[in-house]
């Protein structure tokens, strides 16, 4: 890739960049019915410039190779949700929703949710600071710092996301796989929503959703 080409790449990064954070946090900052429009409008966007700038199933992590050499993040992640779990039932935060059916209903959406967003922060956010900042530690760094920013105002998702983004990104760096980290996600992710109550965590909204959440005396009074 010559001079030229190389500074077209990096102005179309930049504005890839630039227009797909914008629609996220629009959307996060919308009210509805308004807010399900902008979504799926987004949705189809980020999507079809992944499309457009689609390198291969192996250069966006979707692949075997280091797959069992990385499945001790899943692992770390089930020990770390386990144990939340064993606090949460002793100090009566937990919320179980009484069945395998009804976990499946609730949380199924969420770790569908959690795949797509290991695939904007690595294969959308880092994949483009790496080409314009050219060294992995800082693309790391500032992919994570979008990350967690998109959270705000809920001040335990974005340490939280904070934390994890660093370390998935490192981690993609290092094996480049994306399933891993996708299930470690979605148990993370799992685990909060049901070992933190709901007054206290928002229901894990963001953005305007997290302004504007009124928890129910009755839902208060339960956990």
């Amino acid at each position: 890739m010559g001079p030229g080409e190389t500074s077209v790449r990096r102005r179309r990064d930049l504005i890839e960049l630039t227009l797909g954070y914008a629609l996220i946090v629009a959307v996060i900052w919308t009210p509805r019915p308004l807010q399900r429009l902008l979504f799926w409008l987004a949705a189809v966007g980020l999507i079809t410039v992944i499309w457009l700038s689609f390198a291969g199933w192996e250069a966006m992590g979707l692949r075997s190779t280091n797959l069992l050499r990385s499945l001790w993040v899943t692992g770390i992640a089930l020990l770390a949700a386990a144990i939340a779990i064993c606090v949460a039932d002793r100090i009566h935060t937990m919320q179980w929703p009484g069945g395998l059916l009804p976990f499946l209903r609730r949380y199924l959406g969420y770790a569908i949710w959690a795949m797509f967003q290991q695939v904007l922060l690595q294969d959308y956010f880092l994949a483009r600071l790496l080409r314009l900042l050219g060294r992995p530690a800082p693309a790391a760094l500032a992919a994570t710092a979008l990350f967690s920013l998109a959270h705000l105002p809920n001040p335990i998702l974005t340490a939280v996301t904070f934390v994890w983004g660093l370390a998935a990104c490192l981690l993609f760096l290092r094996y480049r796989n994306l399933y891993p980290l996708a299930l470690a996600h979605a148990i993370l992710g799992i685990a909060v929503a049901m070992t933190l109550p709901g007054p206290l965590t928002h229901n894990m909204r963001v953005g305007l959703g997290y302004l504007t959440y009124s928890a129910h005396p009755m839902h208060y009074r339960n956990h």
